[in-house]
């Protein structure tokens, strides 16, 4: 029986024989002398076990796997697994960006007695459906203060995607009136066409603001931000999907364009640190922020981050009560967050989720008395109105997307943004693949998803009894903890009062994240007592 394993190989010996000594056709001939050739190579080559073992029938192992994304999303893939997004949620963002159809008949097909389903609690005096528009004030008191939509493209380099996905979405943002952000790629000509409102992100790299050596230059930077298209200005410290991870462009792909946009050398490694050098404690980061909104005219400028250490976090707090300099905003990336490439371990197991890091964030901000001061966005799977509003309730005041809009664009979840051979054209480099993403028909999407979802999450807050979504509160979210037991996020999340994280006598019966590390805090130092 173990010799079944050569049988394929055997075949094609007998049979390349055969039609030699009979004569048969030149085509069943070849076909049995390249099948031959190949289980001879198979049996020769030193690399791959498989092939030495099952000459020829191991490359059917190796076609089935290389197919077997494709098989599974298209076949055996459940609408409701999300992996890292199901099929519904797919169909949802291509629906309202088509302006199709978004609404199912016959009821939910969520198991709603299963653990960790939530639900929005509904009024019996709903309000009416009004505008849809709802907006925000980022950096109010400051000179150029921003209204923001409640919904935005998240972070995403030109670089990353394609220059016809970066056209798109601007030009998306612009119809739609809502903000762009750049991704630490800097701002490249294709951010700039269509004169979208920008959120600039600087990252450790400096890109676009950058000396030769790559440190901080004020002249690059104050060039950039003065313009009347760059909105905001948001300091990366992390990002969900690979926190504490730095990153390298390889000289190849450092293209002549990319060069120009990022202010490196054309055909070098392009490197961004795991760190900032620009500033090493937490009271030296807010005189950055300080530094960045002054050179910007008065710009917003606040800072996007993933937590991981809690003290780090309160260290910067802390640093806010010292120097008494807060950002205008903070962006919390969930470790649910994308990326175009990472390691799985870091995917997978570095990052706090973003309920959690929202919680520390926003109760951290409000025990300090700051939360006024200091608006907060969230970032992580955010898709549908009713993942807009269970967000801003958990004490976000706006919310972004970068998958979201990427499916927008037309991705199909083909998981090949790093290989250069993204099917749509949205995460690639290749000038072939990427014209396949036909500009102003994406760009219409953009804005029509953008709408659409804005315009649910308008029903269902007035189905709630609200007007806005900054009157979310936890209390409307319910979670199911079991099948017979449910508790609203209010009960089942803690939340401080204002001040509480000011009062000594307060600490002791603190929740324990703070009884443990913000003792340990200090704004002189990331590094605790």
């Amino acid at each position: 029986m173990s010799m079944l394993r050569f049988a394929a190989f055997a075949a094609a010996v007998l049979v390349f024989a055969a039609s030699l000594a009979l004569g048969a056709s030149v085509w069943i001939t070849g076909v049995a002398a390249a099948l031959t050739l190949v289980g001879i190579t198979d049996l020769l080559q030193t690399k791959r076990a498989l092939r030495r073992n099952y000459p020829i029938m191991a490359h059917f192992r190796f076609f089935f796997e290389a197919i077997r994304p494709e098989m599974r999303q298209y076949f055996f893939e459940d609408d409701k697994e999300a992996a890292p997004f199901s099929r519904n949620q797919r169909s949802i963002v291509y629906q309202r960006a088509k302006k199709d159809i978004d609404k199912r008949p016959f009821g939910t097909q969520l198991d709603l007695y299963e653990a960790g389903y939530e639900w929005i609690n509904h009024s019996i005096q709903p309000k009416p459906v009004q505008n849809h528009d709802f907006r925000i004030t980022i950096g109010e008191g400051r000179a150029q203060p921003y209204s923001a939509s409640v919904f935005n493209i998240s972070a995403m380099s030109f670089g990353a995607l394609s220059a016809n996905a970066i056209l798109a979405l601007n030009a998306g943002a612009k119809a739609g009136g809502f903000m762009h952000d750049t991704g630490e790629g800097s701002i490249s000509p294709h951010h700039r066409q269509n004169g979208g409102d920008l959120v600039w992100e600087i990252g450790s790299g400096y890109f676009g603001c950058r000396n030769a050596d790559g440190s901080f230059s004020e002249e690059a930077f104050a060039a950039n931000a003065c313009t009347p298209q760059v909105k905001m200005i948001e300091l990366k410290l992390s990002q969900g999907a690979k926190p504490g991870h730095g990153g390298v462009l390889p000289g190849a792909k450092v293209s002549r364009e990319i060069a120009l946009t990022r202010g490196v050398p054309e055909g070098v490694d392009c490197i961004s640190p795991a760190t900032h050098s620009a500033f090493s404690t937490p009271v030296e980061m807010l005189q950055f922020i300080d530094r960045l909104r002054n050179l910007s005219g008065g710009k917003p400028t606040g800072f996007k981050t993933a937590i991981g250490h809690p003290w780090e976090f309160f260290g910067i707090v802390k640093a806010m009560l010292a120097t008494g300099i807060t950002p205008d905003f903070i962006v919390v990336d969930g470790g649910e967050g994308g990326t175009g490439a990472a390691p799985v371990e870091f995917t997978d197991h570095v990052g706090t989720p973003l309920q959690e890091a929202l919680l520390l964030v926003h109760n951290t901000l409000v025990g300090a008395n700051l939360r006024d001061k200091v608006k907060i966005g969230a970032s992580g799977k955010i898709i549908t109105a009713f993942d807009i509003a269970r967000t801003i309730a958990l004490g976000a005041d706006w919310c972004n997307s970068a998958r979201g809009f990427m499916f927008a664009l037309g991705c199909i979840q083909s998981q090949s943004c790093h290989t250069d051979r993204c099917p749509s054209g949205v995460a690639t480099q290749d000038k072939l693949r990427q014209r396949a993403l036909v500009v102003p028909d994406k760009a219409a999407r953009v804005e029509q998803f953008h709408t659409n979802t804005l315009k649910a999450l308008a029903e269902l807050i007035a189905a709630a009894g609200l007007i806005h979504p900054n009157q979310l509160k936890p209390h409307h979210i319910v979670r199911r903890i079991s099948p017979n037991q449910v508790k609203l996020a209010s009960a089942l999340l803690p939340y401080l009062s204002p001040g509480e994280l000011l009062d000594a006598g307060r600490t002791p019966h603190l929740p324990p994240v703070y009884t443990l590390y913000w003792p340990m805090a200090r704004a002189e130092s990331f590094h605790p007592l």
